[in-house]
C-alpha cells in the first residue's frame, strides 16, 4: 500500500501487529523481520510479502534512500526482486530471494548485467514467468541494498 508521490507507506492498511508498537519499536519490529506465513516444513513464522516489502521500504527511507514498488505481486507469498540503482555512479544491481537447502532465505544476483536496460529485460522475463513477482526499486547515493538477510556471493 504505497502512495505514488512522496514515497511514503500508507501505514493504516496491511501492517498488522506492528501498528500497536510505538515509533522506534515499531520500525525495529518491521525492519528486522522477514515474511509472515507458516511454512509447514520449518514451522517458522515469516511475514507476508506485502509486509516484508513495506518494512524494506521503511528501512530504505530511514537510511536516506528512496524505494518504490514497481510491480506488485501476490500479497501473501509473492517472490521479490530488488533492483538497486546508484544514479551518481551509474551502478545497477539486481537481487532475487532464494531459499537454501536448510530453508533459510538468502539473496542472490540472478544477473550480473551492469546496464539498467539489461536488468529491466531480465525483470520483464521474470514477471512473464511469475506474475506473482514483486519488484522493488531502490535508489541510494551509496548503492546500498538495505537487505538484512544473507547474500550469496559467487
Amino acid at each position: 500500500h504505497r502512495h505514488a508521490q512522496g514515497g511514503g507507506i500508507d501505514e493504516r492498511a496491511g501492517m498488522g501487529h506492528g501498528n500497536s508498537l510505538p515509533g522506534s519499536d515499531r520500525a525495529a519490529f518491521l525492519a528486522g523481520r522477514l515474511r509472515t506465513h507458516l511454512r509447514p516444513a520449518t514451522r517458522r513464522l515469516k511475514f507476508s510479502t506485502d509486509i516484508w516489502v513495506a518494512a524494506l521500504i521503511r528501512r530504505v527511507e530511514l537510511g536516506g534512500g528512496f524505494a518504490v514498488v514497481v510491480h506488485k505481486g501476490d500479497a501473501r507469498a509473492g517472490s521479490v526482486l530488488v533492483k538497486v540503482v546508484n544514479r551518481s555512479s551509474g551502478q545497477v544491481r539486481l537481487f532475487a530471494e532464494a531459499t537454501r537447502a536448510d530453508g533459510e532465505t538468502v539473496w542472490m544476483r540472478p544477473s550480473r548485467a551492469e546496464k539498467e536496460v539489461d536488468l529491466d529485460a531480465y525483470i520483464t522475463r521474470a514477471r512473464r514467468i511469475d506474475p506473482d513477482l514483486w519488484v522493488v526499486e531502490i535508489e541510494d547515493r551509496e548503492g546500498r541494498h538495505f537487505l538484512t538477510e544473507d547474500l550469496e556471493e559467487d
